[in-house]
């Protein structure tokens, strides 16, 4: 092996798990953001719903 990309390696291979674990880390802070986004636009949406609802029972009224 070339001694410059042995040295390259050496260097950059102990930060690898870091380097995993930051990405890992990023991935699951997203998932539940994305999570938490879509749970309350489900709860949005459940109550536009349950308005329509009313303001149609008040408009026959």
């Amino acid at each position: 092996m070339d001694s410059i990309l042995a040295e390259i390696y050496s260097t950059v291979l102990p930060a690898a798990p870091y380097v995993i674990a930051a990405y890992a880390l990023i991935w699951l802070v997203l998932l539940a953001y994305v999570a938490v986004v879509i749970s309350n636009l489900k709860k949005t949406e459940r109550e536009m719903a349950a308005l329509r609802e009313e303001l149609q029972r008040q408009q026959k009224d």
